[in-house]
């Protein structure tokens, strides 16, 4: 039996309304307190994927340090509908430096 996990994708309804065309479960929050009990149930759940939109995940720290250790969910931030601040694509930087030991995607000198 093929088990797949569900996708799930937390932000402000104008950011993360179209992801719902594409076959995801939308979970529009008003704040970040909503949407770290979002994060919190849907991690707890089916959910092996779940997109968070750039603005809510810097506000909540401890959240992305606990499933940053975890393999499951992958906690993905998505820029919001006013734009990416570069919150995402840092983090993923990092993370890569982490498994790689070096900057392999931007090459920059420190």
């Amino acid at each position: 039996m093929i088990y797949m996990s569900k996708i799930g994708v937390i932000g402000d309804y104008d950011s993360i309304c179209g992801f719902s065309a594409l076959g995801l479960d939308i979970f529009p929050a008003e704040n970040a307190e909503t949407a770290g009990e979002l994060l919190e149930k849907l991690a707890s759940g089916d959910y092996g994927i779940i997109y968070i939109t750039e603005s809510y995940l810097k506000m909540l720290p401890e959240a992305e340090e606990t499933y940053a250790a975890k393999m499951t969910p992958a906690i993905i931030p998505i820029p919001s509908a006013s734009g990416s601040d570069g919150f995402g694509i840092s983090r993923v930087k990092r993370y890569v430096e982490q498994a790689v030991g070096s900057d392999i995607i931007f090459n920059e000198e420190n």
